[in-house]
């Protein structure tokens, strides 16, 4: 029996009991009874850098947690989001000797396979290192999953599984689902992370897409030397693409290289529909010619037809100030619910787009609206698709990277510029004026069929045979509210006069008891015209209160 799963689950419950408890008291200000407490935006950035260490300190498993959370805007709120966007997959390598043994068993003697081997890791992550070597003369990398990593992770694994409920059990309806969701899609990315087979095929498909592309490199995968647990890859070198003093040394345009980054993530989220998910600066780097290296595919992923057309519709939509068009795209690709107040959501966008905009007019970037929709996803707890979340991580992180090498980088000018030169946008009006087209030959078949409904409609007005049936829809719950308002009063009503005539006619006790009976029942009543306190109707967008996010 293997009790690694059970004692991992007392060390994670040990770090996660006060969080927990302390979330469960802002529900119920005593646990099981009390109202609300209010939790400032400071508490909660306080608690995310609580929750982030503990994370840290459980290692790799969890840190690959906080990394995917930090892509899920619908799950955790903005405070937690920027947090754990600060985890790094850098972690010290493990011992070399039982990095060795790894390659040994997976590829043979180290001495026969390479011509020579760097036993000191060049960089080290959560789930792997990677060690420089020469093969037939050339320089290779080569990546080695950490050593004993898979009954970690498994162990880790069964523990979020097993916490699920506990979990569930302080969220609401929607978020509760999400968390599942995240749960299956959390252990499939990191089993999937951990089969460098699968990023070998990765790596290489995305290469094939970009074989005529001369301003990019991405390393060859040596295929006689990789396996489930060591990826050879050619060996890239390049400079940091955050290092601008060393790029500047370079004489490389960084607006340039910003653009081709930008076009290199559209062409492949939109027209591929495979992409490097994981764009942080620590995975790209820069050559003196201006080329720009990708390194590290784990983290990819794949969008299919139907959302990279949505994603182009919002694109178009964002570049047209389309407010409309952007809240329709968000609802089709599922990121917004159907059920969102449309006005309040409409106003949300406008504040966006206006304070995105600057001093000019036309400057406005994707980030800033986004981060606007990642605070009112959480407002509006929603049911973000996974692979959406990984094009949402990308998207920011890119455009943040982008106007690091420049900071007057406009996101949506080059967005538009390319959906242009494709034909995304032509295409885009030609299918509008076939969807209105199609309306109006719609509109002139009903015109035609209405007369003779009408015609029978009232013929049955006239026999006395006309019935009308309606279904009432109460999505807010308000006819449930009055159902139980009345009940409430009718059993205080029963209470009062069953308190008085066991005062009059019984024992003190009987009457006590039909006395704390009513008063329960009128707190009851009282509670239900209380207003709830949880998801308002109208988020707190001001103009102030977006520069003061967007400050902090």
């Amino acid at each position: 029996m293997n009790l690694r799963p059970y004692r991992r689950f007392f060390t994670v419950a040990r770090q996660f009991l006060p969080l927990l408890l302390a979330y469960a008291r802002d529900r119920r200000r005593f646990l099981l009874f009390g109202g609300r407490r209010t939790v400032t935006p400071e508490i909660r950035r306080q608690r995310a850098q609580a929750l982030l260490d503990a994370m840290l300190t459980l290692g790799p498993t969890f840190i690959k947690l906080g990394q995917l959370l930090s892509t899920r805007p619908d799950i955790l709120p903005p405070e937690y989001i920027h947090e754990f966007t600060k985890l790094q997959d850098s972690v010290p390598p493990a011992p070399w000797p039982e990095a060795k043994q790894v390659i040994e068993t997976e590829l043979g003697p180290i001495d026969a396979e390479f011509d020579t081997f760097e036993t000191d890791a060049i960089s080290g992550a959560s789930l792997g290192q990677v060690y420089y070597a020469e093969l037939n003369g050339q320089a290779v990398a080569v990546k080695v999953r950490r050593p004993n990593i898979e009954d970690l992770v498994e162990a880790d694994l069964r523990v979020i599984r097993w916490s699920l409920p506990v979990l569930m059990r302080f969220t609401g309806t929607a978020r509760a689902f999400s968390l599942e969701n995240l749960a299956d899609e959390f252990a499939r990315t990191i089993r999937e992370e951990m089969d460098y087979r699968r990023e070998g095929q990765m790596l290489t498909e995305i290469r094939a897409n970009f074989a005529d592309e001369d301003r990019i490199v991405i390393p060859r995968v040596i295929e006689s030397h990789s396996d489930s647990r060591v990826l050879t890859m050619e060996y890239v070198s390049g400079t940091k693409i955050n290092d601008i003093e060393d790029i500047d040394a370079m004489n490389v345009d960084r607006s340039v290289l910003a653009e081709t980054l930008q076009r290199i993530y559209l062409q492949m989220i939109i027209d591929d529909g495979v992409f490097h998910a994981d764009p942080h600066p620590g995975n790209l780097a820069v050559r003196p010619d201006g080329k720009i290296v990708f390194y590290d595919f784990g983290m990819s992923g794949r969008v299919d037809e139907f959302v990279q057309q949505k994603i182009i519709e919002f694109y178009i939509a964002v570049a047209n100030q389309d407010i409309e068009g952007i809240l329709d795209a968000l609802i089709e690709m599922g990121t917004l619910s159907p059920d969102a107040d449309r006005r309040v959501m409409g106003d949300v966008m406008e504040l966006a787009i206006a304070d995105a905009r600057g001093e000019n007019i036309e400057q406005y970037r994707v980030q800033q609206i986004v981060s606007q929709v990642e605070d009112t996803i959480y407002e509006f707890p929603l049911r973000l698709p996974s692979n959406l979340a990984l094009v949402l991580r990308v998207a920011t992180v890119v455009e943040g990277v982008c106007v690091t090498l420049d900071p007057d980088f406009d996101f949506i000018s080059v967005a538009t510029q390319y959906l242009t030169e494709q034909g995304y946008r032509e295409a885009g009006v030609k299918q509008f004026l076939e969807d209105r087209s199609d309306e109006v030959k719609q509109a002139a078949w009903s015109g035609l069929r209405t007369p003779p409904k009408l015609e029978r409609a009232l013929d049955r007005v006239n026999r006395d045979d006309f019935y009308v049936r309606a279904d009432i829809e109460d999505s807010d719950g308000h006819l449930t509210r009055l159902a139980k308002r009345l009940i409430y009063g009718m059993l205080l009503s029963v209470g009062l006069i069953a308190t008085a005539v066991l005062y009059a006619f019984a024992t003190p006790e009987s009457s006590a008891v039909a006395g704390v009976f009513s008063l329960a029942i009128a707190g009851l009543l009282y509670l239900s015209f209380r207003k709830r306190r949880g998801i308002r109707a109208t988020p707190q967008f001001t103009r102030q209160n977006l520069r003061q996010r967007q400050g902090k």
